[in-house]
């Protein structure tokens, strides 16, 4: 049941419009995946891969799927080949436009839908900082970005207010999804409906200011920013973007082409409403195949040529000398067709490699530095599933693929071990480690010995999986 103050609000928003909206809302949400292009072509994995897709209209690598498909229990789902997301929260990162060799923050990030779709965007150059101020929440965040094989991001977990301190002006693309009543989730679910309140709407609007405040302190001049929420409210949606311009007004909206079935924001909403608040977007359940979204497109007045931007000081972020990573690269040397670029960093006796231009992070709370290669043990190097899951087949010596419906991956994925007769060997006669692939995507480490491959996949992800 819909919330009685709720309903009386949306009735007056709508007016006639309203009885197509109370109708979607009963109606079974849309499913959709969004394939990852570090990974797989979008367009080659929806025509030959394991499911029926059909594209989402406002976002390049979004589909839709049928949920009787069940793609989140599929072996190329651990494989970080696509990530399962509602398909109107694929818009926001759609209109951030990030691009190779910026530098860009996901303010709110978890659980990573929208961080793991700027990277993509990124295609590994640049830096990504993604950040989570729930601890649980940031966890969850660090394994996605781990899963889908993202090299150039660091996961923070840390307030707005304490990463404004440290980055001002340092972004050039920023993304707050902020936290709302979210409205827009209530028919995908049902515990949102139950929490929901006139006064937490209050106290959601108040708590978006702040962090828009802290997120505008860290774009530089000319830079974009992205505000969205899943929300219907007003006061959280044109409210939030209207305050906003009244405290920062070398801000203004950007006016981009809307999608068909997004619906312009609405001034007459709020208070005061400037007439430009039609350059915010509305995603409404009765007009497109999703949930309810709103998000804004903000540009930071000025521009900055690239030797003006903020220099990165390099206090703080010593990397390791030769000799101190010397077991990786012996590893690299004798497993990998290529060599890493980065700053390799240790955190006790985990080797990272930060991506190049990070900022110092000293005395933040930072669960993810970069990619994590692997663990220093005495004498040798042993690859970190993170690693596994970053590198193509292309990049290691040695590799053996299985193919994603068979019992052999399952087996696998359970942390079965198998005989050196199953799969395809890129090189044959290899020992040593292997890079488990299922057809062709990177999915974990085994490591061949005596006739048969030793299983390395990560025990706290073994699932009992069955074909």
């Amino acid at each position: 049941m819909l919330p009685e103050s709720f309903v009386n609000r949306m009735k007056e928003m709508l007016g006639e419009e309203y009885e197509a909206f109370s109708e979607a809302l009963k109606e079974e949400r849309h499913q959709a995946l969004r394939v990852n292009p570090l990974k797989a072509e979008p367009e080659d994995f929806a025509r030959t891969g394991p499911f029926s897709l059909t594209p989402v209209p406002w976002a390049k690598t979004g589909f839709y799927y049928d949920k009787a498909q069940q793609p989140g229990k599929h072996p190329l789902h651990e494989a970080g080949v696509y990530y399962i997301q509602e398909p109107s929260a694929m818009a926001p990162a759609q209109f951030l436009q990030a691009r190779p060799g910026e530098r860009v923050l996901d303010l709110c990030a978890a659980p990573g839908g929208k961080s793991t779709q700027i990277a993509a965007q990124m295609k590994g150059g640049g830096l990504l900082v993604c950040n989570e101020i729930h601890p649980a929440r940031a966890k969850i965040l660090s394994e996605n970005i781990e899963r889908m094989g993202i090299r150039n991001a660091v996961v923070t977990n840390e307030t707005p207010e304490r990463l404004a301190e440290r980055f001002s002006g340092f972004f050039d693309r920023i993304l707050v999804d902020a936290p709302c009543s979210g409205e827009g989730m209530f028919r995908k679910n049902e515990e949102a409906c139950g929490e929901w309140s006139l006064e937490n709407v209050e106290m959601c609007a108040e708590r978006q200011d702040t962090i828009l405040d802290s997120a505008q302190q860290m774009l530089r001049s000319g830079g974009l920013l992205v505000y969205s929420t899943c929300t219907f409210s007003p006061q959280e949606n044109e409210g939030s973007i209207n305050r906003f311009l009244d405290r920062f007004p070398d801000f203004t909206l950007v006016n981009v082409d809307m999608p068909e079935g997004f619906a312009a924001g609405r001034p007459d909403w709020v208070p005061g409403g400037r007439e430009e608040l039609v350059r915010t977007m509305r995603l409404w359940p009765h007009k497109i195949r999703g949930e309810g979204h709103f998000l804004a497109v903000l540009k930071k007045e000025g521009s900055v040529s690239e030797t003006e931007r903020m220099p990165v000081r390099r206090d703080g972020i010593k990397g390791l000398s030769v000799k101190e990573y010397a077991d990786y690269l012996e590893f690299e040397k004798q497993y990998l067709t290529i060599r890493q670029e980065g700053i390799f960093i240790a955190f006790g006796d985990q080797l990272y490699l930060a991506p190049q231009g990070m900022p110092p992070l000293k005395g933040l709370k930072v669960l993810r530095p970069g990619l994590h290669l692997g663990t220093r043990k005495k004498n040798r190097f042993e690859p970190s599933h993170a690693l596994a899951l970053a590198l193509k087949p292309e990049e290691v010596r040695f590799s053996c693929d299985l193919l994603s419906d068979s019992r052999e991956i399952y087996g696998y994925l359970n942390g079965e071990t198998f005989r050196e007769d199953v799969g395809v060997y890129r090189e044959e006669g290899g020992k040593g480690w292997h890079l488990i692939t299922a057809d062709g995507y990177s999915i974990g480490w085994g490591k061949l010995a005596g006739g048969i491959m030793k299983n390395h996949y990560p025990k706290g992800l073994r699932k009992n999986r069955s074909c």
